[in-house]
């Protein structure tokens, strides 16, 4: 039976889901200033440096010509827009470390915060999205985030379908990323020798399928450190 998030619970998940809507509008503008100064010849500009402004007065179209009045004026709107998103991304990370510094003692988020590789924004997302409710097996771990193999079988056949992608698309989303995180900043860890067995077996064919169930195996041994104390082995902490 699926039980629906209290108020509360639905409420402090607005912070981390209003943050990813900024950071994918921060995403659109910068490629939008990219594609205006490409169709002038300009390349190398990068909007989300801090020089943005004034490299703009230097720009020079592919034949050498300044750029023309229309275009630096929509080039300053546009940059504009982008230091508001700056500005309000700020500011939602800012409420999101001071709720987390205030449920902290309550939550498992401290435990995830003690690990290598696990931010305050991932943190957030899997105690919000996912780790807040009550599961009884891995396999409802598993599932609630989509990455639940599907077989299907008829007679004498049996086939893999994949994951079944029916679960929180927030938390399936994030636990991919984390999982290359987790080969990158927990090397050493069982769960990251399991990934580079099986993917120089492969000779790197498979890696795109194998992160997925990696991120299965992180969702679900998350799961059982955060609820149950069970250290990931080979996981190094923090403050080590």
């Amino acid at each position: 039976m699926a039980k629906p998030p209290t108020p509360e619970a639905e409420d402090r998940r607005r912070i981390c889901r209003e943050r990813k809507v900024l950071v994918s509008e921060r995403t659109s503008h910068a490629n939008r200033i990219k594609g205006l100064l490409f169709a002038q010849g300009i390349t190398g500009y990068d909007p989300l440096r801090r020089d943005r402004r004034e490299r703009v007065n230097d720009l020079r179209t592919g034949d050498g010509r300044v750029l023309g009045r229309q275009l630096k004026a929509q080039l300053i709107r546009e940059l504009d827009r982008l230091e508001l998103l700056f500005e309000q991304i700020k500011s939602v990370e800012a409420e999101r470390d001071a709720l987390l510094a205030a449920d902290v003692a309550d939550t498992p988020v401290a435990l995830l915060l003690d690990l290598k590789g696990i931010g305050p924004e991932s943190a957030a997302i899997l105690y919000t999205e996912g780790l807040f409710r009550k599961f009884d097996n891995r396999r409802q771990v598993a599932a609630y985030a989509g990455l639940a193999p599907t077989p299907w079988r008829s007679g004498s056949i049996d086939r893999e379908q994949g994951v079944s992608k029916a679960g929180n698309p927030r938390l399936r989303t994030t636990m991919i990323e984390l999982a290359w995180l987790w080969l990158r900043y927990q090397p050493e860890s069982a769960l990251s020798r399991w990934f580079r067995e099986r993917a120089e077996c492969n000779a790197g064919r498979v890696r795109k399928t194998t992160i997925v169930a990696l991120a299965r195996k992180l969702l679900v041994a998350l799961w059982k450190y955060a609820t149950a104390g069970v250290v990931i082995e080979g996981a190094v902490m923090k403050t080590a």
